[in-house]
């Protein structure tokens, strides 16, 4: 689906607040990344770093720092768990997170610590997605929200 020209899968889990995706991948990993009508809010990333493997995050709390034209900001974890694996090659192509956000350009794998509480506080479900985020997008006066 489209919000304010912005692709929204309807199969992914999102954090609507912060912008953020969540994928149940094969053995209970969780893959999560940047919504594009977040990267579209945002402008252009020249530097990604997420958390390194190992670490622990919290729903809602920094899973690591984008750098962008004029700011770094913190990239906020849609759950809590433990970094499994980064997306290396955003260390090389930062671009990648612009130019296929929910394929190439993801940040992370998770093993979720608390999935079927915080699960609960995502946006899932195409009806859910698209109110959720229509509004996100008005709220943040998005072109075409």
């Amino acid at each position: 689906m489209l919000i304010a020209g912005a692709e929204l899968p309807e199969h992914l889990w999102y954090w609507i607040d912060d912008q953020t995706w969540a994928m149940p991948l094969d053995g209970g990993r969780v893959r999560v990344g940047i919504t594009a009508l977040g990267l579209k809010a945002s402008g252009d990333i020249y530097m990604c770093r997420p958390k390194s493997v190992g670490s622990e995050v919290e729903q809602g709390r920094s899973l690591g720092v984008v750098e962008l034209s004029k700011s770094i900001v913190s990239v906020k974890s849609p759950l809590s768990g433990t970094v499994m694996r980064v997306n290396e090659a955003l260390e090389e192509r930062p671009e990648l997170v612009h130019q296929a956000p929910y394929e190439a350009g993801w940040l992370l794998e998770l093993a979720p610590a608390r999935l079927d509480e915080e699960r609960a506080q995502l946006v899932v479900g195409e009806a859910n997605i698209r109110a959720a985020m229509q509004r996100w997008a008005w709220l943040n006066q998005l072109e075409g929200a």
